[in-house]
């Protein structure tokens, strides 16, 4: 399987833009109220010192659009010196439209009047005009790198909700495209997004009305903001880099438009270590941009909003107010300078053989079902990431809701179907658009479509409640083929329609379920033990993995089972079979009676827990162990591989301690970067990251 990892591309070349966003301390979001171009251009010389060349720069609306017809031009000229400096200084600017809302702030145009932001016919238009003429007077300026419609705009809708299910996702999808194309017919040709933050359904399982698969048919470039708080340190330091590989289903490049730490709420020393793990995680997530929030202290600006009521808001700077630079300044500049070396423009991510399925009810809007659902699916798969990157696992995410078949009941559904977004398929639609809800008629069966790819040796079910009736028939068919599919066991976390919805569960895991209608059988034990009682994957027989349990009187529960066909692998503390494997034609389906990825998905440091034992054993499994490994969870690997055939190997030590490893190389043997002796055990710093070169004879080397 293909992992994407395009780069935003300007003037027929790859970007890898390596910026901040910008406010100048002269002023922050008013800062051109009072302009000072001698500290803008010393502010982002700062920048350009450390590797930043790059800014996300901001039209504070009420200032530039005073009047439904009037542009302030002082302020447009303002504006075009700040990007004169950038050009005298080898950088450039993204510009950002819509601002709007800022740092837990909402400013409206004066002349607003209460009026709706994606409804109101003349005030569309009028935000359309504005877009346009701004872009026309700036669109040929060279320091234009892109542009931004808005900053955060599903908070600037609804504070309150931050979208969450009070926005049309059709009225949000033709706002998009009318400002989009606004930015077009101001003679814009720059790459162009929206700038909301990517935190929509796709992404949280909430849906604010920006749908990924709505929005990224018209922008270039998907731009997440991440600033997770967390109760484990690995998901906080792996988050954003999920979220990644979670937009990489749009085929568009992924830019972190937005991360970044307040010096309030962590030592400068910890936050360095915080910028350089989403840097590398990121990177190897696929993302080909990087805009830190933001490139200053602001502490005079204490008696001006937002700062005074959200006073954290003033040290997310890169520098302190007195222009020192914090060690995150370093961290970009020390990052921007691997890129260069490692010549990132030409390197892409090798291909994998390993998938996490991504249940449709993540995205899709299906008729009666619990809207804790899609949020409960977001935090066991992030669980589950986080367990496959402890085990240097390079898993695909891969989206149910881009498989799942439908056979319309009549014509004229089908029809409905495919007008609504979906795409047709024989007698079937596929809804692309995860709004494709035809009540009527039934599944086909025999129906063909796209369905998950079949190109995977391991594909990863994390405790999952639901997945549609065609994808249970496709995964014994892929195991059948070859594949070890591997599913754990869970019943959700509410009542409604309480239970797996496994209709294949006897015949493809060869058991029969011994549950009862309605009730659970509860997890009683505070830590579960799973005995291994055969050999697997690595895991001597006789070693036991223990996990700790959590879960809502409904989620805490396991399955009771009896193998028909199936082989225990493992019992758990009561000699109940928790792991079994179902050898099916080449391959094996192997399941597990504990929800083991929701469970920990619910503890605090957690991470990591023995799951990612059990990953490496399942990969060991299928035959789809990592090219490059080592033997502790505490160190993560991962690779690039240039164009001309050199493979690059990360290591990302995640623990605050120093780190003593010994890769496990299947093929090959490592070197420094420039080159040097063979280097057969590594040492990494606390939080460090080490960077080498997998070197392997010329006759067996395979370009990327």
């Amino acid at each position: 399987m293909k992992r994407p990892s395009p780069a935003v591309v300007h003037h027929g070349r790859p970007q890898h833009w390596v910026g901040v966003n910008f406010w100048s301390r002269t002023g922050g979001p008013l800062m051109w109220r009072s302009y000072d171009g001698d500290v803008v251009q010393s502010e982002l010389e700062t920048m350009r010192a450390h590797g930043m060349t790059v800014t996300r720069s901001f039209f504070y609306w009420p200032d530039f659009h005073p009047t439904p017809d009037t542009i302030d031009e002082g302020l447009v000229d303002r504006f075009r010196d700040f990007l004169d400096r950038h050009s005298a200084l080898g950088m450039s600017s993204i510009p950002t439209f819509l601002v709007g809302h800022m740092s837990g702030q909402n400013w409206d145009p004066a002349w607003r009047g209460g009026r709706h932001l994606f409804r109101d016919v003349w005030f569309v238009a009028r935000q359309a005009w504005y877009v346009r003429e701004l872009t026309a007077r700036l669109h040929d300026h060279p320091a234009v790198a892109g542009w931004l419609l808005t900053n955060e705009i599903p908070i600037y809708a609804d504070w309150r909700s931050r979208g969450d299910d009070v926005l049309d996702p059709d009225e949000v999808s033709s706002w998009s495209q009318i400002l989009l194309d606004a930015v077009r017919a101001g003679g814009g040709t720059q790459p162009v997004s929206i700038g909301e933050g990517a935190w929509g359904v796709e992404v949280t399982g909430r849906d604010n009305g920006f749908r990924v698969r709505d929005l990224a048919p018209l922008v270039d470039f998907l731009g997440p903001h991440v600033y997770r708080m967390e109760t484990d340190q690995s998901r906080q330091l792996l988050g954003a880099a999920f979220v990644c590989e979670l937009l990489h289903r749009s085929g568009k490049p992924v830019v972190m438009e937005e991360f970044g730490v307040t010096s309030d709420y962590t030592s400068d020393e910890n936050g360095a270590h915080y910028y350089r793990q989403l840097l590398h995680h990121t990177l190897l997530a696929g993302a080909t941009g990087w805009l830190a929030w933001n490139n200053t202290d602001l502490d005079h600006l204490y008696r001006q909003a937002p700062y005074t009521h959200r006073p954290f808001e003033q040290h997310f700077g890169l520098v302190d107010a007195a222009g020192v630079p914090k060690p995150q300044a370093r961290e970009m500049r020390d990052f921007a300078a691997l890129l260069e070396r490692v010549d990132v423009a030409r390197c892409s991510r090798p291909d994998s053989s390993i998938a996490l399925v991504v249940s449709s009810w993540l995205d899709n809007q299906y008729p009666f079902t619990d809207p804790s659902d899609g949020p409960t699916i977001a935090a066991t798969l992030r669980q589950a990431y986080v367990s496959a990157r402890h085990a240097d696992l390079p898993v695909v995410l891969v989206r149910e809701a881009d498989a799942v078949l439908w056979q319309p009941g009549t014509a004229r559904d089908l029809a409905d179907g495919v007008a609504r977004g979906g795409v047709q398929y024989g007698r079937a639609v596929v809804p692309r658009d995860g709004r494709v809800e035809l009540e009527a008629g039934q599944l086909d069966p025999a129906a063909e479509g796209p369905g998950l790819p079949d190109d995977a040796a391991l594909y990863l079910v994390p405790s999952v409640k639901h997945l549609t009736s065609p994808t249970w028939v496709q995964l014994g068919r892929l195991a059948r083929g070859g594949a070890t599919v591997y599913c754990s066991y869970f019943t959700g976390t509410h009542p409604n329609q309480r239970g797996p919805w496994w209709p294949t569960m006897h015949e493809l895991f060869g058991v029969r379920k011994l549950t009862r209608y309605g009730l659970v059988d509860a997890i009683e034990d505070d830590v579960v033990e799973l005995r291994f009682e055969t050999p697997f994957g690595g895991i001597p027989a006789g070693e036991t993995l223990r996990f700790r349990t959590a879960g809502t009187e409904d989620s805490r529960a396991y399955l009771p089972v009896e193998p028909v066909g199936a082989e225990v692998v493992a019992r758990d503390g009561r000699g109940r079979p928790a792991l079994l494997r179902h050898r099916l034609g080449d391959g094996q389906a192997v399941l597990c009676t504990y929800p083991l990825e929701h469970m920990a998905s619910l503890l605090p440091a957690v991470n990591p827990d023995a799951t990612w034992r059990l990953y490496a054993a399942l990969a060991a499994e299928a035959g789809a162990q990592p090219a490059v490994r080592v033997d502790s969870p505490d160190v993560v690997v991962g690779e690039l591989v240039h164009e001309d055939g050199h493979t690059l190997v990360w290591l990302v030590n995640m623990t605050d301690a120093e780190a003593r490893v010994r890769p496990v190389l299947a093929r090959g043997t490592l070197a420094p970067l420039d080159g040097g002796p063979e280097v057969t055990t590594v040492e990494l710093a606390a939080y460090g990251v080490q960077v080498l070169r997998l070197v392997v004879p010329d006759d067996v080397r395979r370009p990327g």
